[in-house]
């Protein structure tokens, strides 16, 4: 600590991002990445937009990426707000639309940078526990709040809410904003972007990071109607005018706009991830159904940390939660089919 230091900084617990490490032969699995690169007309972009204009801003609006997204869920560019990551765009989320005087919700096995902005802008929050098979159940919101946050498919559990759940939850809670993070929707779940029309309390957020393979390019977005999104322009405006540099703006444009890689891409995910949750449940697993592209498993002998130690040293990495009700469970990315049958294999040598 430093006497420098502002009493907020001293008293901040920051959000602990997945171990990033240098082990030869590593297959990691740890941090949700997609396997599969970027769509190719992304990389093309990046290389055509890589010459002297790099010395002018880029567009601080992004116009040209707000009407992609737009065209892609069929709403208007002034319905879509685009930030540094959806980490960024949820940061702006927190202060212009979740600090009430009556207190945030979110679930008590959620997505940990929940907290941490709470901390961040002072904003009170309660947390809402999981049923006892780690669902998120729309009536247990049913009580005086001032905002809630939900991510639909959940993390680290994968599991998801069905439309009809959301709009419960929306019909519930029409006057208050109601934040759905949907960072890992398409691989499996149903997003929630055709309510925004009906729901002028409602704000979808997602990412390119997963689905999209540019979590290299930190880009994310959020769709809401319009009052909403001018709230998060006021105060992106307030803090960085130009969040999406141009090749940023260049690579992500072209991604949305290459359904067919996504498609691709997404399939071999999915198909992979049945293949994983089969794989571990013959191993003696307990796997949560999962709409991510990561599964959330826990062994019927063996404890999550020993597991977890196990494969680090076969050079295998996982996400181990030393937490309340969920030590024991490991969440395991979606690598390719070969990094899948590596890290079964691994547990098979730790289990025998």
């Amino acid at each position: 600590m430093s006497k420098f230091w502002s009493d907020i900084v001293a008293d901040l617990h920051p959000y602990v991002a997945g171990e990033q490490p240098r082990i030869a032969n590593l297959t990691k699995l740890n941090t949700n990445e997609n396997p599969y690169g970027p769509s190719p007309k992304a990389l093309e972009a990046i290389k055509t937009a890589a010459d002297e204009r790099l010395r002018l801003y880029p567009d601080p609006v992004a116009l040209e990426l707000r009407e992609a997204i737009a065209a892609r869920y069929g709403v208007t560019a002034d319905e879509v707000f685009v930030g540094n990551g959806s980490d960024e765009v949820l940061a702006h989320t927190f202060a212009a639309l979740l600090k009430h005087e009556k207190p945030l919700l979110y679930p008590d096995i959620s997505y940990s940078f929940y907290p941490v902005y709470c901390q961040l802008y002072d904003i009170a929050a309660e947390t809402v526990p999981l049923d006892a098979d780690f669902a998120i159940r729309p009536a247990d919101y049913d009580r005086d709040c001032g905002a809630i946050i939900l991510p639909n498919p959940n993390a680290p559990t994968g599991r998801a809410l069905t439309l009809d759940e959301i709009r419960e939850l929306l019909n519930a809670h029409r006057d208050i904003p109601v934040v759905i993070d949907e960072a890992y929707v398409d691989f499996g779940a149903e997003s929630a972007v055709t309510l925004v029309k009906d729901y002028d309390n409602l704000l979808v957020v997602q990412t390119f990071s997963k689905s999209r393979s540019l979590a290299g390019m930190r880009v994310g977005f959020a769709i809401g109607q319009r009052p909403l999104i001018d709230a998060l322009e006021r105060v992106k405006d307030s803090f960085n005018s130009y969040p999406l540099d141009r090749l940023v703006q260049v690579a992500a444009k072209a991604s949305i706009e290459d359904e067919a890689w996504f498609e691709e891409c997404r399939a071999k995910v999915i198909t992979t991830r049945d293949w994983l949750t089969d794989a571990l449940e013959a191993l003696g697993f307990d796997v949560l159904p999962s709409k991510a592209n990561f599964v959330f498993a826990k062994h019927e002998t063996v404890g999550g940390g020993e597991l977890y130690a196990g494969l680090r040293e076969r050079a295998v990495l996982v996400r181990h939660f030393n937490k309340p009700r969920i030590a024991d469970y490991l969440r395991m990315t979606i690598g390719t089919q070969g990094e899948c049958e590596k890290l079964v294999a691994a547990l098979k040598e730790i289990l025998t």
